[in-house]
């Protein structure tokens, strides 16, 4: 049997005190809060002319309002999930969504640029906080069958946020519902998160606070401006062109990040609990989700970039293109846990080899030089791999994990994925950009995406590699 549909029996936290079972309707209250978060995370690249014009921002503040909620998230995920281990996960679930849904309402009646950019930072750590309870509520709350049913859940829910966020955010600017224009891709946050949150307490199993034990303050200092010194430079550093000061981010980064790991190992009550990467699982794991979202990310930003560059699509139009990479990932993903059940870890590899097999039908496509028409097949299959990886990654990961680290096993494995998408989008930006030059013709830009294609199949290459090295399922 698949580490995916193995449960623990008995699981329980470090009290003693047995996690609750999730009602019906407490599972569709998660999702609901992980779509707003991840599809607000790729749905304001399609504001941006918009937001410009409006605020009258700059090319650098137009960048912050994108990059000011990615570095908060990656720097706050680690905390906010030991903070669900410390204070209760379901309470600092209803806790971020409120700050994730006042943030937004923020972002909404934003006056300047400055105050957008600082409404996108509050969105971060909001979503930091949230996020990490999600997976460890479902890796508490549910068992057997509807354990893997709920993460299954719970990938197909992130990846229709980042597969659909250009065409939702394309058609509410567009419909311009009470001339709120570019607004309304963040007010729509507000009503869906007042109802989420009114519903939280009635339908998210509680889980008790770890007693005797209190946060890490040094160990979240460490953590936090450790990972902020590399995210930064990796969101950055290729618009600015890698300034000397980038490599000194990333060289402050490791001193932190090692002297943070030294810290845990002598701290009495660490950030993160050693024990956790003594799991095989789980420490592979986290460097499948690392190497899988260097190809994620970068290819949804590139596609975009060439479907309304190359293409001269609008944001509506590419965003309706996107619909074939949905179809394939819709299809993989009701499927993945049965696969997963069959072939095990090797659904990862699966996955990863499908993608690989889409982004070559891509690069096919776009040297027939047709009409985008020619582009279906290749999206299709590499919506299709997203599926079979992104679905049961989340349960093979966390197999392992005990209840009384869950929320904060959640918090690593999302701070991987999340430092892992800004590598892949600043290294495949260095051949995407060297191909395009200075002046970009869509002549251009269909070369630099199929260049830039090229790393995107190596990354899923290594993820095949990585999931090979999981502990094979135990028979039954």
């Amino acid at each position: 049997m698949s580490t995916t549909a193995t449960p623990r029996a008995g699981r329980q936290p470090q009290d003693g005190t047995p996690a609750q079972a999730a009602p019906a309707g407490g599972l569709l209250v998660l999702l609901i809060g992980i779509f707003i978060t991840t599809l607000d995370f790729f749905i304001v690249n399609v504001a941006i002319p918009d937001i410009q014009g409006d605020l009258h921002a700059g090319a650098a503040a137009t960048q912050w309002v994108v990059a000011g909620f990615g570095l908060a998230l990656g720097g706050g995920l680690i905390t906010g999930g030991r903070l669900g281990d410390l204070a209760g996960r379901r309470r600092m679930y209803a806790i971020g969504l409120a700050a994730f849904t006042a943030a937004s309402l923020a972002c909404g009646l934003a006056p300047t640029a400055g105050a957008l950019i600082a409404a996108r930072v509050a969105q971060g750590v909001a979503a930091a906080m949230l996020m990490p309870q999600v997976l460890g509520i479902i890796n508490g709350a549910f068992e057997g069958a509807a354990r893997v049913r709920a993460f299954t859940a719970y990938g197909l829910t992130m990846g229709f946020g980042g597969v659909f966020g250009q065409l939702i955010g394309g058609a509410l600017i567009q419909a311009d519902v009470l001339g709120s224009g570019w607004r309304s891709i963040f007010l729509i946050n507000v009503p869906i998160g007042a109802v989420t949150i009114a519903l939280v307490r009635r339908t998210v199993p509680a889980t008790p606070a770890a007693r005797g034990t209190r946060l890490d303050l040094a160990g979240t200092a460490l953590v936090t401006l450790g990972l902020v010194a590399l995210v930064l430079p990796l969101i950055e550093g290729r618009r600015l062109g890698w300034p000397e000061w980038t490599w000194f981010s990333f060289a402050g980064s490791a001193v932190l990040l090692t002297a943070f790991a030294l810290w845990q190992r002598r701290g009495a009550a660490p950030l993160i609990a050693p024990a956790l990467f003594r799991e095989r699982a789980f420490t592979v794991g986290i460097g499948i989700a690392l190497a899988y979202q260097l190809a994620m990310a970068s290819f949804f930003l590139y596609l975009a970039l060439y479907l309304q560059q190359g293409r001269g699509l609008s944001a509506l139009q590419s965003g309706l293109l996107f619909t074939a990479l949905g179809a394939g990932y819709f299809a993989a993903s009701t499927r993945a846990s049965a696969v997963a059940a069959r072939i095990g870890r090797q659904v990862l590899a699966l996955g990863a080899v499908v993608q690989a097999a889409g982004c070559l039908l891509l690069i096919d496509g776009i040297a027939q030089d047709g009409g985008v028409a020619w582009l279906i097949p290749g999206l299709i299959l590499a919506g299709a791999g997203m599926g079979f990886v992104l679905a049961p990654m989340s349960a093979i990961v966390l197999a392992g994990v005990g209840e009384g680290h869950a929320a904060s096993a959640a918090g690593v494995l999302s701070t991987f994925q999340q430092v892992g998408g800004a590598l892949g989008v600043a290294v495949v930006g260095i051949v995407f950009y060297g191909v395009l030059g200075g002046h970009p013709v869509p002549a251009d830009v269909a070369d630099a995406f199929q260049a830039g294609l090229l790393p995107i199949i190596g990354f899923c290459a290594a993820t095949a590699a990585l999931a090979q090295l999981l502990p094979r399922p135990a028979r039954s």
